[in-house]
């Protein structure tokens, strides 16, 4: 071969070679690009993800609060109910008491 074609086959096989360093530097490139993405990807999911843990705990605790006041109601309810039970009870006792008392003394109950 004269040196001439060996020149131009020299300049392809370091033309072939920058090529393909420069293919695999890409893909290097474009790796750690998308590792980056997928970081950053990874975070704002774990950012979303807290934000809605946050949100859900203050409602559980805005639910906990309606839940004691809802019991609250509840047993001051059933206690002002047990009151007016015993004051039907006193007053229909009361009302028999009087009635027997008119009928001792002579009258009719009314």
């Amino acid at each position: 071969m004269d040196p001439a074609t060996l020149g131009a086959v020299g300049t392809i096989v370091v033309g072939l070679a920058a090529a393909a360093a420069a293919l695999i530097g890409h893909r290097g490139a474009n790796a750690a690009s998308q590792s980056g993405v997928v970081i950053s990807g990874y975070g704002g999911l774990v950012n979303e993800l807290q934000e809605e843990r946050d949100k859900l705990r203050e409602r559980l605790v805005e639910t906990e609060r309606l839940l004691a006041a809802a019991y609250a109601e509840l047993a001051s309810e059933r206690a002002d109910k047990a009151a007016l039970h015993e004051q039907i009870t006193a007053l229909t006792a009361e009302k028999a008491r009087l009635r027997d008392r008119i009928v001792e003394l002579g009258g009719q109950p009314t």
